[in-house]
């Protein structure tokens, strides 16, 4: 994951997220390794390539001003009366200093705003400033940016991995390998916290459910899937 940086007095680069259910499961399933989800903080200037974006709220306004000059422009130029009511409807948001990230759009609108730059689209998430950049507060941002976790482990590797809340199972398949992805069967699926409190993954196997590609992944769903490939 990639989080662009504006103003945050921290350096960037890559760190890992040290998320202790990681750990716990490496203990449980004697895994040869663990993978934590590893985040990126990255200069604006990179900001296309971002996930996420974490701005510092005396920022706010420069990085709402530059959404809005788009805006505008766009909006003095075109001719068609549907991309009209569209940026009038960014312009509005803007205007109150809102991103754009949490507006809702329909299918024809999402694919006029692909093809802006707009920066806001990103989940954007405004923070005093900080000294670190630890789990708890990079949890907190991750959920609030709308990401969840889920989890794999086995005797090779007990890793967490990142999704937008509402991603399918078949779609997180495809964050693992686009393979897995393809050949898709089943999803076996319980809580990583269930599978914790036991202590030992042989006192929780029968409570795994067998999910179809169309179930919405959980915050915290450890998965294996089963696949053709």
């Amino acid at each position: 994951m990639k989080i662009a940086n504006f103003g945050i007095n921290v350096k960037c680069g890559k760190l890992n997220l040290v998320d202790p259910r990681v750990d716990k499961l490496k203990e449980i399933f004697k895994a040869v390794k663990k993978t934590y989800l590893q985040i990126e903080l990255i200069e604006e200037s990179r900001v296309n390539d971002a996930d996420l974006i974490l701005c510092l709220k005396d920022k706010k306004l420069d990085l709402i001003l530059q959404d809005l000059d788009f805006v505008d422009t766009r909006l003095s130029r075109t001719q068609d009366e549907t991309e009209k009511k569209l940026l009038s409807r960014l312009k509005e948001n803007l205007e109150k200093e809102e991103p754009i990230f949490k507006m809702q759009f329909n299918d024809e609108e999402k694919k006029i705003i692909a093809g802006y730059s707009i920066l806001t689209i990103k989940p954007t998430i405004f923070i005093d400033q900080v000294d670190a950049l630890d789990f708890d507060f990079l949890d907190k941002i991750y959920h609030e940016a709308g990401f969840i976790y889920f989890f794999t482990a086995g005797v090779q590797d007990s890793r967490s991995w990142s999704i937008k809340k509402g991603t399918t199972a078949w779609e997180a398949a495809g964050a693992i390998h686009s393979a897995i992805q393809k050949g898709f069967i089943r999803a076996e699926i319980i809580p990583v916290s269930e599978i914790i409190k036991a202590g030992d993954f042989n006192n929780v196997r029968n409570n795994m459910r067998l999910e179809q590609k169309d179930y919405i992944v959980q915050d915290g769903d450890w998965i294996t899937f089963r696949t053709n490939a």
